[in-house]
């Protein structure tokens, strides 16, 4: 009985943390574009000033 009630604190503070990084990471924006870096491998990098247009959207994005 005595190891339970050293574990259940454990477990409770455990499942509190990652829910915390969880909520964390939501309220900073971390899933707002999933498909964005799947896609991004496909954009041609040989027109200079197409990548420096897409960087400065990419950029404006992480603003937000």
């Amino acid at each position: 009985m005595s190891p339970l009630l050293f574990l259940i604190p454990i477990a409770l503070a455990l499942g509190g943390l990652g829910l915390v990084a969880f909520l964390w990471t939501l309220r900073d924006g971390q899933y707002e574009d999933l498909d964005g870096a799947a896609e991004r491998i496909f954009l041609d990098d040989d027109d200079p000033q197409r990548f420096h247009e897409r960087q400065q959207d990419v950029s404006h994005d992480n603003e937000k």
